[in-house]
């Protein structure tokens, strides 16, 4: 049996985890693997493909953010690391052990007990009717980490205080607290637990500016202190700048960029990172309405027969493309200058062809999106009720050119029609069987 099956082998028969994980070449330990990772929801002709082949490591007591625009599937990976979301390819590993798919219950208790989630929508994701006391200490009851009910009780009041609650907070109802008060619960509720590893979705994307500052600074004390690693997913850029140690950028589900924080943030190659970092806004207002936005157009990569991988060009920097754009990639690097993502326009001028050309932009997207002649028009669907044969016949064809809507309007018909046949053949069947008799 070779190296690679035995690994496999031993991670499925895994009861727990080793005290470490496997470390790289540079010495860091691996705590959260991902290793071509998709995810895909619905099946058939239903079936979306929330994430393609996402690959990436978290180290321990790093803090690796997640970015994207909405839709991307960022928290459909951190659902996807606490066992939530199955996998349809790929796999997830903690210390190297296999974490997705099929495991044994001491693992899946114990994954539990080191992957916490902080949510975020704080009001969704507490027990309405639960008081704060049992919230935070229901992790508490199902892994019996406590000694007794003073035990359990000073643990309970000591995160609350370092949360920035009072032990009063204790007896009332999520509902009595604002929204940053109600994150810091959730927080509270993670950290309980004593995790190695928190999946922090969004944390602070529903909260006031001002209470954003404490909950991230809150973190920070907590994975200062506790040794946490963090799996922090966001899209402003900004925040992630501040907290992060590591960034990955993922786009339709797709990991495009991976690298340092500074390292992105200098060098950022690949456009879609330009993207999201030239939308970052300026503190000075005035520039700010003379900046102009680079805007990420899909179109420019012609993959058609250079295929694109996901390659590191150095520096620990990972970008997917083709063969001819990593080798763009890799010049711009190994030139070390600074690339500028924000472009400030100097006249009225070049600021009004700038806003024209991204609407434009934005238009032809959005034209592009469906073929033109997809309308999915009624007549399709009456002409395919009337002839089904011939309406199948063009569903089939509809669907091989990707004329969705097309094709679900002849589906229809065709189906209608055969029902319908179906009917009157059974009545002139029965009529024919009582003129017999």
């Amino acid at each position: 049996m070779s190296k690679q099956n035995q690994e496999k082998k031993g991670s499925v028969r895994a009861s727990a985890f080793p005290e470490h994980g496997p470390v790289d070449e540079h010495g860091r330990e691996i705590l959260l693997s991902l290793k071509n990772v998709d995810i895909t929801f619905g099946k058939g002709d239903a079936a979306v493909k929330a994430v393609q082949d996402a690959s990436f490591d978290i180290y321990k007591g790093e803090t690796f953010s997640l970015v994207g625009e909405s839709g991307s599937g960022k928290t459909t990976i951190g659902r996807a690391v606490i066992r939530v979301n199955p996998l349809s390819a790929g796999e997830i590993q903690y210390k190297g052990v296999r974490i997705s798919g099929k495991i044994p219950h001491s693992l899946d208790r114990e994954v539990i007990r080191n992957i916490q989630m902080v949510f975020q929508d704080p009001a969704a994701s507490l027990n309405e009717r639960a008081t704060v006391d049992y919230i935070v200490s229901e992790g508490l009851y199902n892994f019996h980490l406590f000694e007794n009910e003073a035990d359990r009780v000073r643990k309970v009041e000591n995160i609350i205080n370092e949360v920035g609650l009072l032990p009063e907070h204790l007896t009332r109802y999520p509902h009595e607290f604002s929204g940053g008060q109600r994150q810091r619960i959730g927080l509270a509720r993670a950290m309980v637990m004593e995790p190695e590893l928190v999946v922090a979705d969004e944390p602070i994307s529903a909260l006031d500016v001002s209470i954003r500052a404490q909950v991230l600074n809150l973190m920070k004390k907590f994975q200062k202190e506790k040794d946490i690693t963090y799996l922090f997913i966001a899209h402003d850029l900004s925040i992630v700048r501040f907290i992060s140690d590591r960034i990955g950028v993922i786009y339709k589900g797709r990991i495009v960029e991976v690298a340092d924080a500074v390292e992105l943030f200098d060098y950022p190659l690949h456009p879609y990172t330009r993207s999201l970092i030239s939308a970052v806004p300026i503190p000075d207002p005035q520039l700010e309405k003379r900046k102009v936005l680079f805007t990420y157009d899909p179109s420019v990569h012609d993959y058609s027969e250079d295929k694109p991988e996901f390659v590191c060009i150095g520096h620990d920097h990972y970008v997917y493309g083709n063969k001819k754009e990593i080798e763009e990639y890799r010049a711009l690097r190994e030139k070390g200058e600074r690339l500028k993502t924000i472009k400030i326009a100097d006249t009225e001028e070049e600021l009004n062809n700038a806003a024209e050309e991204e609407a434009f932009q934005a238009a032809e997207q959005e034209f592009l999106k469906a073929p033109i002649h997809d309308t999915g028009s009624l007549w399709y669907t009456i002409l395919s009720f009337f002839l089904p044969v011939l309406g199948l016949i063009a569903a089939l064809v509809f669907k091989h050119f990707n004329h969705v809507r097309n094709y679900k309007a002849c589906k229809k018909g065709t189906i209608y029609g055969f029902v319908t046949l179906g009917v009157i053949l059974l009545i002139f069947l029965i009529l024919l069987l009582l003129v017999v008799i």
